[in-house]
């Protein structure tokens, strides 16, 4: 176990978050616990500002970058040097507005990172060097989304900034990301912790995507503990907050702008005290709050990391993923700058679209970490696969309707097996091959029991193939304790972003799904232990579009995008 530490009631840190898993199902006669109204006089402020401290304007990149999006997979990209220039697209690529959306005089922005509810729980800070155009010391700044700008939170003198970025090669930074757990629970009551740790992963696999793209290496620091994160963001500065809702620290990660980076299994970096000179204040998202969930504040307690140990795991076992040539002039000709700042949630489905199901089993190879672990955005991933996806296929050209097993660990396979219902077929799916372990479980129309299971939502159904995600979940706990829930969620998000990326390439819209019946797709799938949950849904298709919304640039600086 990671965490010796017990609640208030006595309880390891294990049984915290599976009553809280538990509590936070929904079921068919009931759903999880949440207001039940839209609050809209207490609806949070989107945006994350620190009054009092300096704004550091970032450059916009021009538009038209010509970089094949399947390249930024291959690991080849000549890498850029590190500079403010570099640094804006790095932000721009993975945590920036990317439109705006509006009707009447209401208008909402979107995001490169996805969210639930379009509510972005997650902020985004680096800790760069003494650059130009920002400040002429190491810094750490928070990065203000809406105005594309860096806030300087604190300047480190030279001692303290050779503690925390000498130790890394020339060129380095770190990037981390934080939760507002109030901006999710306003509309989703106790279900919210879940549906941020879904948002944290999205956002990691943007940050790696967006390092892959300026040819940068990102690793992610999965062995450090909370207050370690929250020392280094600030997060743990309480005069700093005040009355301001507060982040959770989440993680970590150290960028390498040039090739060959080292292992950072056993690097910790130090807590940012003396030598740092903190500037302002966090803004008030909510003017009150109706309603507290002090179930949240429990599980977060619970999967606090409060020590440093490796999760990286072997990766004996499992297969080098065979790459797939992109097909159709649509995926070749796309560029990684178009898929990422174009990319957008479905709220709808047509019903009608149809996909091949060689792009079917592309986007699923994008999804399997490999043996080598260089596939990304898996090489920022240490620890083995423990999602494993249960595909709803409805609409895809070569492959019959059914239900289809993806298991992304091989070693796996006769455990998941062995806990399903008898009748599964696992039959190899046409076109697959031993790199892609996808296999036909069930044979028939499963449009219905998609969209039931997603409460009863008919943009599961109507999609081409809709995904539930599957968790390896007694064995993760077991194998890494409480704090591991959190690691959960976030490969369920890096999925899920890929497949936004991977539907957009293909010239099709996803969507994710926080609202399924969580045991009744365990019942479905035969289940009977509480071994494997449900994590995460998720639906590919043929986007209806909403015409009475106008799209906005995302800057004032941007020519309209669709």
């Amino acid at each position: 176990m990671l965490q010796d530490e017990r609640d208030s009631a006595g309880e390891p840190p294990e049984h915290t978050v599976i009553a809280y898993h538990e509590r936070t199902k929904h079921h068919f006669h009931r759903y999880a616990a949440s207001l039940g109204f839209m609050d809209w006089a207490t609806q949070p402020d989107p945006f994350r500002r620190f009054a009092g401290a300096d704004l550091f304007q970032l450059p916009m990149p021009e538009r038209g970058a010509p970089l094949p999006y399947d390249r930024v997979f291959s690991g080849n990209v000549p890498a850029v040097s590190l500079d403010v220039a570099a640094v804006s697209r790095f932000l721009r690529y993975s945590l920036s507005i990317t439109a705006w959306k509006a009707v009447g005089t209401n208008r909402w922005a979107l995001r490169a990172n996805p969210s639930s509810g379009n509510l972005h729980p997650t902020e985004g800070y680096v800790v760069l060097p003494a650059l130009d155009g920002l400040d002429s010391s190491t810094a750490v700044y928070h990065y203000a989304a809406k105005a594309h700008a860096l806030e300087c939170r604190a300047r480190l003198d030279t001692s303290t900034a050779d503690a925390l970025l000498g130790a890394l090669p020339p060129g380095s930074f770190l990037v981390g990301l934080s939760s507002i757990h109030w901006r999710e629970a306003w509309k989703y009551g106790e279900r919210a912790f879940r549906y941020c740790q879904h948002d944290v992963g999205h956002a990691l696999a943007g940050l790696r995507l967006a390092a892959a793209a300026l040819g940068w290496q990102l690793t992610l620091l999965a062995h450090l503990s909370s207050d370690r994160v929250a020392s280094v963001l600030g997060l743990d500065r309480h005069g700093d907050f005040g009355d301001a809702e507060r982040e959770e620290p989440e993680l970590l990660a150290v960028v390498t702008t040039r090739p060959g980076a080292p292992a950072f299994d056993a690097w910790t970096p130090p807590r940012l005290n003396d030598g740092v000179r903190w500037a302002g204040r966090a803004n008030l998202l909510s003017q009150s709050h109706r309603a507290d969930w002090p179930v949240i504040d429990a599980v977060a307690h619970a999967t606090t990391r409060v020590d440093a140990r490796a999760l990286r795991e072997s990766r004996d076992g499992l297969a080098t993923v065979q790459s797939r040539q992109a097909q159709g002039e649509l995926l070749r000709a796309a560029t990684f700058e178009h898929v990422v700042l174009t990319r957008r949630s479905a709220v709808s489905m047509d019903g009608v679209t149809r996909m091949p199901a060689e792009t079917l089993l592309r986007t699923l190879t994008r999804l399997m970490p490999d043996a080598e672990g260089l596939a990304i955005p898996w090489d920022s991933v240490p620890w083995r696969p423990r999602i494993h996806l249960l595909l709803f296929v409805q609409r895809v050209d070569g492959l019959q309707p059914g239900l289809y097993m993806l298991v992304r660990d091989a070693a796996r396979q006769d455990a998941l097996r062995q806990a399903m219902r008898d009748d599964c077929l696992w039959t190899p799916a046409p076109g697959a091959d031993a790199s892609l372990p996808l296999s036909l479980l069930l044979e028939g129309d499963c449009r219905s029991l998609a969209a039931q299971l997603s409460c009863g939502q008919a943009i599961a159904s109507d999609g081409a193939f809709s995904v539930g995600m599957l968790a390896d979940f007694t064995d993760s706990l077991a194998h890494h304790g409480a704090p591991f829930y959190r690691n959960l969620f976030w490969e369920c998000g890096t999925i899920g972003q890929m497949l936004y990326l991977e539907a957009e390439a293909a010239g099709l819209r996803g969507t994710g799904i926080g609202c399924f019946f969580d045991d009744p797709v365990r019942d479905l799938c035969g289940f009977t232990s509480s071994d494997w949950q449900s994590l995460y849904h998720f639906t590919v298709g043929g986007a209806v579009e909403d015409t009475r919304l106008t799209t906005l640039p995302a800057y004032d600086t941007e020519a309209p995008s669709s």
